[in-house]
């Protein structure tokens, strides 16, 4: 690929420079080469800082160019620190980066909807001129424009039909990134009162819009562009999340790394992504995957009740004092309160601090657990392990036989603090 442009400006490719001609009106011919690509792309402006790096991989070394864009370099540092990072990530979990240079280019003050694109080893990045540490947008956009190199460069899979294979798998990724680098709980911000964690943020963008279109439709036919988005980038994370629980976190890291080898380079489809997590886990995973990928069924668990009674309810009180041995009976109900069938681990625990874990399958509306025992209920809780993400209201998954006010206290100072700061502040422009 040949450029010719003004000789003041300052160049990004998704290529390797071979040459470089001066010509006789002011302009200069840069000549690129890539191979194994679909696409070749690259930005120029006379303003660019070229912050160069490098770092080496098991395919060999990456020449790291990051064109900063003026006011912007403080990020700089930050870009180049959640690349070294990701590249050693994917390079361990997934595949090696088999080509020999990455570049970023970080959009001008004004570039809007220029930050966030991929291309084949050319991606866009984006910050501001403020963009403190505790937020990290530069870090997360860099990491999810990144992983595409994989899923949309070298897998290649068909976005116009499947974009969740490109988009979802690259954001499930995104959160397991962000979470080894940065913290599981906060890895999207990290303020003394706000925390936030990826994988957080990505279940939300799915609870915006869950049950309009199955993660299959094709990208054309959604409802709107919001369902789009909320389903293909936050349901897909949260299946894949939620499928950690079925098969773990490591088998799903294999599949995930067999997928890629075997499919570099040859446009797969959602039938071949389904059948190697099939054959590395060793399930028929048929029965999940044709609710959570295939259809629109919402999962709602609920603790409908929990409660403790006295077996000899008929005695007095004076007489139930007087015998230490009171036997009591105490009752669990769980509800499916909707159509996605999974199978759930349910904690009870009594005043006597001994624990019951119950493993109940969903197949029906509700189940009703009960104990005969000397020490009465205290909780009851659904998926103790907070391993069932695309469970839609974890509100509704817990009962405490005494109300527990710790985080109604932290909600009350928060808003305490913030009503005497904004009091202030007011005070203060008056």
């Amino acid at each position: 690929m040949k450029v010719t442009l003004p000789q003041n400006e300052i160049v990004g490719a998704g290529g390797d420079l071979v040459a470089s001609t001066n010509n006789p009106d002011g302009t200069k011919t840069l000549t690129f080469h890539s191979e194994d690509v679909h696409d070749f792309s690259w930005s120029a402006s006379p303003s660019f800082t070229d912050v160069e790096d490098s770092w080496t991989g098991s395919a060999g070394t990456v020449k790291l160019h990051v064109l900063m864009s003026p006011g912007h370099l403080a990020s700089a540092p930050r870009y180049i620190q959640v690349l070294k990072g990701t590249l050693a990530l994917y390079d361990q979990w997934i595949g090696p980066y088999p080509y020999d240079r990455l570049t970023v280019i970080d959009p001008p003050h004004g570039g809007y909807g220029a930050g966030g694109a991929e291309y084949p080893t050319l991606i866009t990045a984006d910050t501001n001129w403020f963009m403190p540490k505790g937020a990290l947008l530069p870090e997360l956009v860099a990491q999810h424009e990144f992983g595409h190199q994989y899923w949309y460069g070298m897998v290649a899979t068909n976005e116009f039909e499947e974009a969740w294979l490109d988009e979802g798998i690259n954001s499930y990724m995104e959160t397991k990134g962000m979470d080894a680098l940065y913290g599981k709980y906060t890895s999207v911000f990290n303020f003394p009162i706000t925390q936030m964690g990826e994988d957080e943020e990505q279940r939300l963008a799915y609870l915006h819009i869950p049950d309009t279109d199955p993660i299959t439709r094709f990208a054309w036919r959604f409802y709107d562009s919001g369902a789009y988005g909320a389903i293909t980038y936050g349901k897909t994370t949260t299946v894949l999340l939620t499928l950690e629980k079925i098969i773990g976190e490591e088998t799903l890291r294999q599949a995930l790394h067999a997928y890629f080898m075997r499919y570099r380079f040859t446009h797969p489809t959602g039938e071949d992504f389904i059948k190697t997590v099939e054959e590395i886990s060793g399930k028929d995973l048929r029965w999940y995957f044709d609710q959570a990928i295939s259809g629109t069924q919402m999962l709602d668990y609920k603790i409908l009740d929990a409660h403790s009674d006295p077996v000899n309810w008929y005695e007095t009180e004076d007489t139930a004092v007087k015998n230490s041995d009171v036997l009591y009976r105490s009752y669990v109900t769980v509800q499916r309160k909707d159509h996605f069938v999974f199978p759930v681990d349910v904690k009870i625990t009594f005043d006597d601090q001994e624990s019951v874990i119950e493993h109940w399958d969903g197949r029906d509306r509700w189940v009703r657990y009960v104990y005969d025992r000397k020490s009465q209920l205290v909780s009851a809780e659904i998926d103790p392990g907070h391993q069932v993400w695309l469970d839609r209201d974890l509100f509704n998954n817990s009962y405490t036989v005494t109300p527990d006010n710790r985080a109604t206290k932290k909600l009350s100072n928060i808003l305490g603090f913030a009503s005497e700061w904004m009091a202030q502040l007011l005070a203060w422009i008056a």
